[in-house]
């Protein structure tokens, strides 16, 4: 139906006739002669309307408007001096119609394609109008070609592209199931995976070495700006082989993708364990483009005369007294702007939040009173103040001092604006703990099936660490993985120090601890969300940008208006009965 895509039409068809389709982006009538700007995926290309070319032409270009789909046969000519346009790749040449087709018509737009103020609401109802935008096209082109750059990659380096099932069996991986109902099996359910953990070790036991998949997965779990209730993941699995092993391939995975995405990026990355990364930044994901480390300065405060930072103090293995150097501050923030910043870290947990200031006498505030002279002078030395900088000071239980002073590193840097916006700062966190202990009750961190470094000594579960690795940019986590248990013997251990029996371990993972008795191999792995890895790469600060048709923060699809209501039939097809709530009442 054409010859050319619109912006294939440049200089070198002058004198040419082709036929161009697609939108209408713009028409203007400029007495009796109509210009209309035609757009396609590849961009725009200006129309002209000329009574002298072809009346019939203009006859039918009087009745064309926004969005309208057009195909367009005319000559190609220069557009003259003074008339290019330098911000089009086709700006200096226009086609002069000779024949137009109406091929459909639009109804008036119910927003501004390329204005990205319009409400959420209004773009996700009408999803497949905001898709014809230049920016969303960019971004699906984007991720077409990382898409395709991951599985060259995994190619090259051997690895088999297989598909694991969507319908599965509930486990528990650390969010709410999906659950579909079997009409077969009445009463009982299948699952939506959460990932493909488990039958990806199994096709390590089944020797297939080498593994990937780009796997869609499925968490029930509340929404914000980098999840989605569905996503698509990059997992990759493989046998006999150690963390380095595995980084190797990750490095050479991500490295490949961004630098084909136009990405200067180094080739490896740098490592940091688990526990500095939460001493110094607060976070299992620091985002490295911030030079603001927190300082540890628990020991000088436990020469404080204040009771409250003394008490704090002496229980170094439980509680944190972290410094946070702001460069510069005391020229920047005032007073009542530094009382918000106590309100905003009360806000996760914090009891207040102490500060000095360096002038040019030393540091003063009101927590000066509380030291000696020597103390003042240590802070002012480990921290490294200089005149004009205010020092914050958080005390508390360390997961709460670690939590609330990350975020508040995140804050102040965005409040100062110092963050670079194109820099692109990886690096790996290793060594994460095995398990976490909340409210008397033991989980796996990272998932039930990471190998633990060893379980010689169980005393502190907490100080057990794992061969367990994720990879960070700019402070969002990319991706992670561990090297697995292949045991059934350590499997076994483990799932006992989390407080899961025999029988319930049989019950859910039996299949899995079947398998590890019959010579499975060690292994290891990682998984890496694409959607997030997409929106990293195209600088949009939400993963519904690269999403085709998402959902919103409520799970909902307001295309499609899913979740819905069915119908009585295949709720009784399926032997379930609604309970009605009290609202339905």
């Amino acid at each position: 139906m054409r010859t050319h895509y619109c912006t294939d039409v440049t200089e070198a068809k002058i004198g040419e006739t082709v036929t161009v389709a697609g939108w209408v982006n713009s028409r203007r009538d400029h007495g009796g002669i109509i210009f209309i700007d035609l757009r396609d995926k590849s961009g725009l290309v200006q129309l002209v309307a000329d009574p002298s070319d072809s009346k019939d032409a203009l006859v039918i270009a009087e009745t064309v408007r926004d969005e309208f789909v057009l195909i367009a046969t005319g000559l190609v000519r220069a557009r003259g001096e003074g008339l290019e346009n330098p911000n089009l790749k086709t700006g200096k040449i226009e086609i002069v119609l000779k024949d137009l087709v109406i091929e459909n018509r639009s109804k008036p737009m119910p927003f501004d394609i390329n204005d990205e103020k319009v409400n959420d609401e209004i773009k996700l109802r009408n999803r497949f109008l905001e898709l014809r935008s230049r920016k969303s096209f960019e971004i699906f082109q984007l991720r077409s070609k990382a898409t395709i750059q991951v599985r060259n990659t995994l190619d090259d380096l051997g690895f088999l592209d297989v598909e694991t099932p969507i319908l599965t069996k509930s486990t528990p991986e650390g969010a709410r199931d999906y659950l579909v109902p079997s009409r077969v099996h009445p009463g009982e359910f299948y699952a939506l995976p959460q990932s493909p953990q488990l039958f990806k070790q199994l096709l390590m036991v089944a020797g297939f070495d080498k593994y990937f998949q780009i796997a869609k997965c499925f968490r029930d779990e509340d929404l914000r700006a980098d999840r989605q209730p569905e996503f698509t993941q990059i997992d990759v699995e493989m046998s006999f082989c150690t963390q380095d092993d595995v980084i190797a391939v990750a490095e050479r995975l991500i490295y490949d993708v961004f630098t084909k995405c136009g990405k200067n990026i180094p080739s490896t990355f740098r490592r940091m364990k688990y526990s500095e990364a939460m001493e110094k930044y607060g976070s299992d994901k620091p985002d490295l483009r911030i030079d603001m480390p927190l300082v540890d300065v628990i020991d000088i405060f436990a020469n404080s005369t204040n009771e409250i930072f003394a008490d704090i103090a002496k229980d170094k293995k439980n509680n944190r007294i972290k410094a946070l150097k702001c460069k510069n501050g005391d020229n920047i923030f005032s007073k009542r702007q530094m009382k918000g910043f106590e309100d905003y870290v009360r806000k996760f947990g914090a009891k207040g939040l102490g500060y000095f200031q360096m002038k040019e006498d030393g540091l003063k505030g009101p927590l000066t009173k509380f030291f000696s002279e020597a103390d003042l002078e240590e802070i002012v030395k480990v921290t490294e103040l200089e005149v004009g900088d205010i020092v914050f000071f958080g005390a508390g239980a360390k997961k709460v001092v670690w939590d609330y002073m990350g975020r508040f590193r995140l804050f102040l840097a965005s409040e100062m604006n110092i963050v670079p916006a194109d820099a692109l700062e990886f690096l790996w966190v290793v060594d994460f703990p095995m398990f976490e202990v909340e409210d008397g009750r033991t989980k796996a961190l990272h998932h039930p099936f990471t190998m633990p470094k060893s379980l010689e000594d169980t005393s502190d579960l907490e100080a057990i660490e794992s061969i367990a690795y994720d990879i960070v940019l700019n402070g969002t986590e990319l991706g992670g993985g561990s090297i697995r248990i292949h045991k059934e013997e350590i499997q076994s251990k483990v799932f006992k120090l989390m407080g899961i029996s025999d029988e319930e371990a049989r019950e859910k993972f039996g299949f899995l601890l079947d398998a590890l008795q019959y010579g499975a191999p060690s292994h290891g792995g990682f998984a890496m969300g694409l959607d997030r890895m997409i929106m990293l790469l195209a600088g949009t600060d939400s993963i519904r940008d690269v999403i085709a048709f998402p959902k919103t923060q409520k799970a909902q699809c307001l295309l499609t208006q899913a979740p819905s209501a069915v119908d009585e039939e295949q709720l009784k097809e399926l032997s379930i009965r609604l309970r009605k709530t009290v609202t339905d009442l």
